[in-house]
């Protein structure tokens, strides 16, 4: 199993990204983000693994990788189409610096993803800047 990194681009939080790609799916599914080069380990990819976005510096959500096909552009161009599970998994904030296209990332190398229950109720209740801050630290 491998995961892939990508940032995602434009997007300020989880729920904007959400909501991009829900409209994304109700427009054409399925949910795919497009993506000039195919990866080659494409297989190990889609044996388990997920795409890691990184939103305004921070590694902050996953989703799994269900699929990785051949796809195109609206103008036809080929292209290689990651097929997503809508589900978006918060993670503890990593903060990431940019890179171009997508990286491969190994699984030891990834952050966990966000503890949910009674230690992570009281985190909705903080100020949007203090969470924000608070994940670019790690700390949730």
């Amino acid at each position: 199993m491998l995961h892939l990194a990508k940032l995602a681009v434009g997007v300020r939080d989880i729920p904007h990204l959400a909501e991009l790609q829900a409209r994304r799916l109700a427009h054409d599914p399925p949910l795919r983000h497009q993506t000039r080069n195919f990866p080659r380990r494409a297989r190990e990819v889609v044996e388990g693994g997920s795409i890691y976005w990184v939103v305004a510096g921070t590694m902050l959500v996953r989703q799994r990788v269900l699929d990785i096909v051949e796809d195109k552009w609206d103008d036809g161009t080929r292209c290689a189409g990651i097929v997503l599970d809508p589900v978006l998994v918060p993670l503890l904030g990593r903060p990431t610096k940019a890179f171009q296209g997508w990286r491969y990332l190994a699984p030891p190398d990834a952050p966990p993803d966000r503890p949910t229950g009674k230690a992570a109720d009281g985190e909705a209740d903080l100020p949007p800047s203090l969470r924000r801050e608070l994940q670019e630290l790690g700390l949730l």
